[in-house]
């Protein structure tokens, strides 16, 4: 199974896959809208404008998980990252990413690339870069910004 085969939920709560992304480099994040890291959407914002047009896109996972810092609907978080970041990448539905209800994406990327400390995902606004291939070519920390990415974007575009 290719990552573009994974069944997701979009933001509306609809079953899709990734398959409109392929051939794309992507950058996958859990995300949260009252974490210490959300300004961070800046940065992916500044990632998407800077690349989009070269076939890069950023993907927004919104989870609750990690001190439920991502609380309201799909559509509120929305609001707020359009209103406070002017976000227009797309958005999908909120996930789990560790535990028994984990999306079935966040488990094929923990698996591919697992990090130092296991593959447990430790906190929101993990990043996951993946090539034009579909091939995990990264995962990086909380604390990685975004603009720490940009060489690495920058190689696989």
């Amino acid at each position: 199974m290719s990552i573009y085969d994974i069944e997701i939920l979009d933001k509306q709560g609809q079953k899709t896959t990734l398959a409109p992304y392929r051939g794309k480099v992507l950058l996958i994040v859990n995300t949260a809208t009252g974490c210490g890291f959300t300004p961070q959407y800046r940065g992916l914002e500044a990632l998407r404008r800077e690349f989009g047009d070269r076939g890069f896109e950023v993907l927004d996972f919104p989870c609750n998980q990690f001190g439920a810092q991502a609380p309201g609907t799909a559509e509120e978080i929305d609001s707020f990252c359009t209103l406070n970041y002017d976000t227009t990448f797309p958005r999908f539905a909120k996930i789990d990413v560790n535990g028994e209800n984990e999306a079935p994406l966040f488990t094929f990327l923990k698996k591919e690339k697992g990090g130092m400390l296991g593959s447990a995902i430790k906190w929101n606004f993990t990043k996951f870069l993946v090539d034009r291939e579909g091939r995990v070519a990264g995962r990086f920390a909380p604390q990685d910004t975004p603009e720490h990415l940009k060489g690495r974007i920058e190689a696989l575009l």
